[in-house]
């Protein structure tokens, strides 16, 4: 029983009990692993990008928790997290997030120097996303930059350099997480005021639904010039017409700004990374 009560906590700690934020990572590290793959890339490529997402965001999940811990119990919505309840001791969340990080560095080994010197700045990003809510007014872009790097590593592991449409796509995905993590900010906008902390729906004010769909607008433009650049053809930006017509979708669900629907936007993003996924696969498949 108490194994299992153990696990139970873990599984928490590390939201494997609710994947939104892993399909959120993974989708642009599979935008990049098939662009950067020319439509085939290796198995062993997409396994090891696959787990080292689940493994990352599960380490960034747990030091969340740790940094924001004093923050969690003012929260209704987070208050039962396991570190903020006191049931994981915060230096347990630690040790959680070392040995998922160590793991997913293990699996990059196999691959080149350039992914590996990568994949520093992207722990680094990783660590320290949590604690810029403290101090920077918009940290769902420095989430961009840190749910977007698995882009630049694809290119690095097959092609070994990272090319100027990577850093362009990575740019596309920061417009993209501050469209996502705005409707997601706009549910604790009371709480994150109360407590003091900064997030982007803060930032943005009353103009918090035009930035959403601001950012949707530009993240899908910077992924047309990436197709353009890499001469992707009509599947890949019909692909991107069903993306612009889910975030249409979602701005129905925002404009009221009622807690519930800003919420269910937010998941609802699973499915605009998708279809760019969609896309882009159907594209290479065609050719």
């Amino acid at each position: 029983m108490f194994l299992a009560d153990r696990f139970s906590l873990y599984l928490q700690l590390t939201r494997l009990n609710r994947p939104i934020g892993i399909m959120l990572l993974l989708w642009p590290t599979l935008w990049g692993v098939w662009i950067a793959g020319d439509g085939h890339p290796p198995w062993h490529i997409v396994l090891i990008f696959v787990l080292g997402t689940v493994l990352m965001r599960s380490a960034g999940c747990a030091i969340n928790d740790y940094a924001d811990r004093d923050f969690d119990r003012h929260v209704q919505r987070t208050r039962q997290r396991p570190v903020t309840s006191r049931r994981i001791a915060p230096g347990e969340a630690i040790w959680v997030a070392a040995a998922l990080a160590i793991l997913a560095f293990l699996l990059i080994l196999p691959l080149n120097t350039l992914t590996i010197l990568l994949s520093v700045p992207a722990v680094l990003l990783a660590a320290s996303y949590p604690f810029t809510k403290r101090f920077f007014a918009i940290p769902q872009a420095y989430l961009g930059i840190a749910f977007g790097f698995g882009i630049p590593m694809a290119f690095a592991a097959q092609q070994g350099e990272v090319p100027p449409v990577a850093w362009l796509m990575l740019f596309a995905n920061v417009f993209w997480a501050i469209a996502y993590d705005t409707e997601y900010a706009m549910v604790d906008r009371d709480d994150d005021v109360r407590i003091g902390i900064h997030s982007s729906a803060l930032l943005f004010g009353k103009y918090d639904v035009v930035a959403v769909m601001a950012c949707y607008i530009i993240a899908l433009v910077l992924l047309a010039l990436a197709g353009l650049m890499m001469g992707l053809g009509l599947a890949f930006y019909i692909g991107l017409i069903l993306a612009g017509g889910i975030a249409i979708h979602h701005y129905h669900l925002i404009k009221g700004r009622q807690r519930e629907r800003c919420f269910a936007a937010f998941l609802h993003n699973n499915w605009f990374g998708a279809a760019v996924f969609s896309g882009i696969v159907l594209d290479y498949s065609l050719r």
